[in-house]
């Protein structure tokens, strides 16, 4: 979860600087006043549609898992009038709480937002790669390659962490799909940017994730709470930002 909250003050702290520069530069006169006006409604829209994105879905998710779950009861009710025992009273009352509950500690469910929201982020680095080797930085394009793989592997472990401690461990055919969802990006963002450089595609992706990552963020702490002392969880927090500065700092000691 560390490493989630480190991405989180990463993406958009980069989604931000260049936004203010060109909201000041416009504000003084330097700049196009439009150019700053468009970056942040593409930062604040981007981050109210990846907060408000997943939740909808989320919703809806749970709408229909309560719906097949209505079906079944009142199919076994029905059974249950031909001679079996009756179901107990409150069952249907209780079951929104209940699938309520299930989906908010589905580690599967979560780890997938999780890739979901990394994977938003490293189209945005893959960007930054593709635009620095069309600019003709090959050198620095090289660093960024090598400097965010270090960096990707560690973000790895923010997807893995729902899924440790389950009985029924993942399958190698789920793990790989997590990895296409949160790596592949890197490489359809670094073919983009080589051919295309727009500052207001790399804004809207970062914060993007910024809201992804904020939401499933605060869903996993609130599964952690319910699971753990809350300083496992405190150490946890403190190892996984440390990770994610120090791989940091070595992508920036890189291309210094």
């Amino acid at each position: 979860m560390g490493i989630l909250v480190f991405l989180i003050t990463d993406v958009l702290s980069a989604a931000w600087q260049p936004t203010k520069l060109a909201a000041v530069a416009g504000y003084t006169g330097k700049g196009p006043v439009t150019d700053g006006a468009i970056d942040l409604l593409a930062l604040f829209g981007g981050l109210g549609l990846g907060l408000l994105g997943l939740a909808l879905y989320e919703q809806r998710y749970l709408r229909r898992i309560i719906s097949t779950k209505r079906k079944l009861a009142a199919a076994e009710e029905n059974s249950d009038n031909h001679g079996a025992k009756p179901s107990p009273v409150g069952t249907r009352d209780k079951m929104p709480q209940q699938h309520g509950s299930e989906l908010f500690g589905n580690p599967r469910h979560l780890a997938t937002m999780i890739a979901v929201g990394i994977g938003l982020h490293n189209f945005s680095e893959g960007l930054a790669i593709g635009q620095s080797y069309a600019s003709g930085a090959v050198a620095l394009a090289v660093v960024l390659i090598v400097g965010f793989g270090a960096h990707n592997a560690t973000e790895g472990f923010g997807i893995a962490g729902p899924l440790t401690g389950i009985s029924e461990k993942p399958q190698i055919s789920f793990l790989a799909k997590m990895g296409i969802i949160g790596g592949s990006p890197t490489f359809l963002g670094t073919v983009v940017g080589s051919v295309w450089v727009s500052q207001l595609t790399y804004v809207m992706f970062l914060s993007l994730a910024g809201g992804a990552l904020i939401y499933v963020t605060l869903l996993m702490y609130n599964t952690a709470r319910r699971e753990s002392r809350n300083d496992l969880i405190m150490v946890g927090l403190f190892i996984g930002l440390l990770a994610g500065f120090l791989t940091d700092l070595i992508v920036s000691l890189g291309g210094a």
